[in-house]
Formats: C-alpha cells, sequence, structure tokens
C-alpha cells in the first residue's frame, strides 16, 4: 500500500491515468510503499491499498465475468467483472507476482498471461475504492481456452464489446471505468477529482 498524499501529490483523478505511469509505479517500488494487514487499513483513506488488475481479452473480444450469490460480499452478488486482481502480499515480491498468483487462483488456463500495462486506476466515489487504487494490465489469450476455477462463485466467458455493453449498469465500478477506456479504442485522461 502507499499514503493517499503520496499517490495524490501529482493531483487526484478519478478514472485511469495512462501517461506519466513511471512516477507511479516508483512510488508502488519505494520505501513509502508498505506492508500492513488488511484488517488495519481497510478502512483507513490514508491508505491506498495496491490491486493488480487484469483484463484478458481474446482478439477483439473480452473476458466477462459474473459473480454469483455463493460470494461472501452480497456487494458483489450478481454484479459483472472484466479484470481478474487481489491484493498484493509480501510473498508475491511485487506486482507481477501477485498479478499471476491471482490469475492462478481465479482461472484455469494452460498459459500464463503476457501482461502489458494499461494505466493506473483511481476511483474515490464509493468505499471500496477510496481505500484502493489499481495497477491495471491487459493480455492477449490468442484463442486459448480460459475458465474460471471457482464455478460456484463465478462464469466466464469471453464476448464481444457490445455483449458487456448491454450489462454495463451491472458492472462493478472499476470494470466500468477499464471498458470505457476500451471502448474508445485508445485511453483517455481521467477527469479530476472533485
Amino acid at each position: 500500500m502507499v499514503p493517499r498524499a503520496a499517490l495524490e501529490a501529482w493531483g487526484s483523478w478519478r478514472g485511469i491515468r495512462t501517461s506519466g505511469l513511471e512516477r507511479y509505479l516508483d512510488l508502488i517500488g519505494s520505501r513509502l510503499a508498505e506492508y500492513r494487514p488488511r484488517t488495519e487499513v481497510e478502512a483507513d483513506p490514508e491508505w491506498k491499498q495496491v490491486i493488480p488488475y487484469l483484463v484478458l481479452r481474446d482478439g477483439g473480444r473480452i473476458f466477462l465475468m459474473r459473480r454469483t450469490r455463493a460470494g461472501a460480499d452480497a456487494r458483489l452478488h450478481d454484479r459483472y467483472s472484466i479484470g481478474v486482481g487481489g491484493h498484493v502480499h509480501p510473498a508475491d515480491r511485487g506486482l507481477a507476482g501477485g498479478l499471476h498468483r491471482e490469475w492462478g487462483e481465479e482461472l484455469d488456463a494452460t498459459f500464463r498471461p503476457e501482461p502489458t500495462l494499461l494505466g493506473i486506476l483511481n476511483d474515490d466515489s464509493q468505499p471500496v475504492g477510496e481505500v484502493h487504487v489499481g495497477v491495471v494490465f491487459q493480455a492477449d489469450a490468442a484463442g486459448r481456452p480460459v475458465r474460471v476455477r471457482e464455478t460456484d462463485k463465478l462464469s466466464g466467458e469471453f464476448v464481444d464489446p457490445t455483449d458487456v455493453r448491454t450489462v454495463y449498469d451491472r458492472l462493478e465500478g472499476w470494470s466500468q471505468l477499464v471498458f470505457d477506456v476500451l471502448a474508445i479504442g485508445e485511453p483517455a485522461e481521467p477527469v479530476p477529482a472533485r
């Protein structure tokens, strides 16, 4: 996690930053970043927990997942997501390790993704986003099959962007922000937070 004040030294924003990313990545890897138990910081907006967040594509299609009612967090029931991600643990040894661990826990595939950086995501408009910042990556399955592991909690498949648009209002907030960037075809700068 990183101190909010350090993250916002270049301004606060809502959306995905796609330029000037080196300074954010340097901050995440700096001595200011630290690991703390989630119970200590899950409700502390002075800190931003860093979440690697991977969008998987297959050419023009996007891997769309739907959460079932079997999950523990009722706020996520029947919600859709286009990203796989989660908290980075000390044993992960950084963002890449966290991203690959989450990939292995969430998805079943015969390959490891080769992610490329898309941007840094921030959204303080809701309580969960107030304490998290996303490092958004994308990767291409290149025709290789992918399935969700925990089929009691998730379903997922590659769909056309028009299919994602039909469930847009039921996408999780981060997925909406990422989809907005992907649907345009080229990243757009975020709006300043107010």
